[in-house]
C-alpha cells in the first residue's frame, strides 16, 4: 500500500477515536504466488491480476465480511462503465450479505464538498491526481481528460477494471464456501 493509505487510516482513527480492523492476505497464499509466477505476474495476464487481487483484497475481505449482515461501501455509479448501473441497495450473493452504496449517486465534486465541509481525512494521493487508489504497484496518477479510473490497471481494457471485491465471481464464491465450513 502507498505511505498516504496508511496516513489516512491512522488520522481516521484518531478523528473518529474508533479502530479500523485489519485483514491481511494469508501469508502462505502470497508467497506461493510470488514464489511461484514472481513479484509482478499481475502485468503478464487478467488472470493473474485477479489472481493477486483475489490473495491480497477479495479473500480478507471474506473474512471481514463472514458474519456481517450489511457492507456499506464508498462506491459511486460515475466511478467506472462497470458500475453505471449501480444500485443503492444490493444482495451481494458472493459474500452473502446486503451491500449498501450510500454513496451511489454522487459525483466526485459532492465528495469533495463533503470532505471539505465535514473535514473528512482523505488519502492526500487524491491532491496529485490518484483518483482512484488501490495497490500501489497498480495504482498511477491520472493525467488531465482521462477517465477517474485510467489510473487503475492502465495497462488494461476499461471495461475490464474491477479486482474482484465488487463483482460476482465463480472462483470467490468457490473459496467463500471453504471459509463459511
Amino acid at each position: 500500500m502507498f505511505e498516504e493509505t496508511y496516513k489516512v487510516w491512522n488520522d481516521t482513527n484518531k478523528k473518529y477515536n474508533k479502530k479500523i480492523t485489519a485483514y491481511f492476505p494469508n501469508k502462505d497464499e502470497v508467497e506461493k504466488l510470488v514464489s511461484e509466477k514472481g513479484t509482478y505476474s499481475f502485468y503478464d495476464s487478467i488472470d493473474n491480476r485477479k489472481e493477486c487481487c483475489n490473495i491480497r483484497k477479495v479473500y480478507p475481505l471474506q473474512r471481514a465480511l463472514k458474519d456481517i449482515d450489511l457492507w456499506i461501501t464508498g462506491l459511486r455509479a460515475e466511478q467506472s462503465v462497470t458500475r453505471t448501473e449501480l444500485e443503492i441497495l444490493e444482495e451481494n450473493k458472493t459474500f452473502d450479505v446486503i451491500k449498501f452504496n450510500p454513496l451511489a449517486s454522487w459525483t466526485l465534486e459532492d465528495v469533495l464538498k463533503y470532505i471539505k465541509e465535514y473535514d473528512v481525512p482523505y488519502n492526500e494521493l487524491h491532491d496529485k491526481a490518484f483518483i482512484s487508489i488501490g495497490c500501489s504497484p497498480c495504482t498511477r496518477a491520472i493525467k488531465e481528460g482521462e477517465d477517474i479510473r485510467a489510473g487503475r490497471w492502465w495497462w488494461e481494457n476499461k471495461d475490464k477494471k474491477e479486482c474482484g471485491l465488487h463483482v460476482e465471481q465463480s472462483d470467490t464464491i468457490i473459496k467463500l464456501e471453504k471459509i463459511k465450513s
